[in-house]
């Protein structure tokens, strides 16, 4: 167990987090927020004090094996939520410290899960880092560090990190230096992200709320700056969201496919297949059951179903209408898109595609293999042979996700809330989605839930945005031991 180097990439972290404050700060400042300005600055200043700790010690060895990995992740993920929070606690836009870090947590892990009930009031500093917290957390706080800096050495000592940490059932390299994957895959992100900044500007938003917007759109978090989230914007500009959430919502790898004008891989791509096939589905269907709640006007219900759509299947969790209201179909496929959920190798929650399609395809076999014994079936997928620990790794997924899910319900359901406000908050947290139906809809927020059911989703939105394992690895005493 290398436990200096893991403190020594959490110290770095909480530095990169202190750097990430500034421009908040500086925000601050500019608009003369006082209150929110001390808050951010003594943050800053803490985040800084204890990355220093790093100079105190000399780390041995910086190689990393799967232990440090996947502890290394799940600790860097509570060290940057618990300083991430400070902000909002010591500013005083946010009393209640559990309520801090409940929305940190929400923004970090993409989920948009909300306490505020007058976002609005909010000053604009602490609104940009709230925004800011998705992006940072949509493609990983790790893959960034991969990205930007030198970290463990020693075989596959990245590949740990970036394994625990990236969503999916299994980590690809899209070069054969694992840096420099993170590095293309960071570039990506950038790019889209700023290509979707210019189209809301050119749609008249303002930069303030096109930064913010874009930033909730590429973490597919979903926290926005307006208490109607995206309905009061002019339907262009819901139109960019529900495309760019769409594409956001696609694993990266295939963009660099595209890059590399390797356009028959995409072709046959099939995660890349199902995920559209069902995202359509989804819309052609719901857009039948809502047109009466449109009054005919099937322009308008496309309009808006395909936001919908694209923000709960990419657990984004914007809104542009109140979904709760509409017919029971509707509202029951919108839950199945949310256990669903997009890509693998995307900043989407979620199953991940690639998970449900493998398990549909390992089901298939085991039908096989009961009708012909002897036969020897294989599962491919892309037109290449897929491991059995993948395989096995994806049912011991859906397996403890179950588990979880049902735990936290029974958990929650002490507040005494109905059973569709109970099912659907847990299914928006595990799933990073946001929104869910009943009280916690998109015209609700979470502020109704008690202390301890609020540690329990926000544990929910952490085990949802680190697919599980790394989370639960915290709890397994043989990963603390030293040999």
């Amino acid at each position: 167990m290398n436990r200096r180097m893991i403190l020594y990439l959490i110290c770095y972290i909480l530095r990169i987090e202190g750097a990430c404050l500034v421009p908040a700060l500086v925000i601050s400042l500019v608009k003369g927020e006082t209150a929110a300005a001390f808050g951010i600055g003594l943050s800053i200043l803490l985040c800084g004090f204890f990355s220093l700790s790093t100079y105190l010690y000399r780390v041995k060895t910086k190689e990393i094996g799967a232990r440090e990995g996947f502890l290394t992740v799940a600790l860097s993920w509570i060290a940057v939520s618990l300083f991430g929070a400070l902000p909002f606690l010591f500013s005083g836009a946010i009393p209640n410290f559990i309520d801090c870090l409940f929305e940190t947590i929400s923004g970090f892990s993409t989920t948009g899960a909300s306490i505020l009930t007058e976002i609005e009031g909010m000053p604009m500093g602490l609104l940009y880092w709230r925004s800011f917290t998705h992006w940072l957390g949509g493609m990983g706080v790790l893959v960034f560090l991969l990205a930007v800096a030198p970290m463990g050495k020693g075989k596959n000592s990245l590949l740990h990190v970036m394994r625990a940490e990236s969503p999916g059932p299994q980590v690809d390299k899209l070069v054969p230096r694992l840096q420099k994957s993170a590095m293309i895959l960071y570039s990506i992100y950038i790019g889209l992200t700023l290509i979707q900044i210019v189209f809301l500007l050119a749609g008249g938003m303002p930069v303030f709320d096109s930064f913010c917007t874009a930033f909730g759109t590429a973490g597919t978090g979903g926290f926005g700056i307006k208490n109607d989230s995206m309905a009061g914007y002019s339907p262009y500009l819901q139109t960019v969201c529900t495309v760019f959430m769409a594409l956001f919502g696609i694993n990266f790898s295939v963009f660099y496919l595209l890059i590399l004008r390797q356009f028959s891989q995409v072709l046959k791509n099939h995660e890349l297949r199902l995920y559209l096939f069902v995202m359509l589905g989804s819309i052609a269907l719901i857009t039948i059951n809502v047109l009466p709640t449109f009054q005919g006007h099937i322009g308008e219900a496309l309009h808006h179903v395909a936001f919908t759509v694209s923000s709960i299947m990419t657990t984004t969790g914007f809104a542009t209408v109140d979904f709760n209201l509409w017919p029971g179909f509707s509202k029951m496929l919108l839950v199945i898109l949310m256990v669903f959920g997009a890509c693998a190798g995307s900043t989407g929650g979620g199953i991940k595609a690639a998970r449900v399609l493998l398990l549909f395809k390992s089901a298939r076999r085991s039908v096989l293999r009961m009708l012909r014994p002897r036969s020897i079936t294989q599962v491919h997928m892309d037109g290449q042979l897929v491991e059995e620990d993948t395989i096995q790794g994806a049912y011991s997924y859906l397996t403890v996700y179950i588990l979880i899910a049902a735990l936290s319900m029974l958990l929650i359901s002490i507040d005494e809330f109905s059973l569709e406000t109970n099912i659907t908050a847990v299914m928006a947290c595990l799933n990073n989605i946001g929104p869910g139906m009943d009280l916690v809809g998109p015209t609700g927020n979470y502020a109704a839930f008690s202390g301890f059911s609020k540690v329990v989703l926000s544990f929910d939105m952490l085990v949802g945005r680190l697919e599980i394992f790394p989370m639960l690895m915290l709890f397994v005493p043989q990963a603390w031991r030293r040999n």
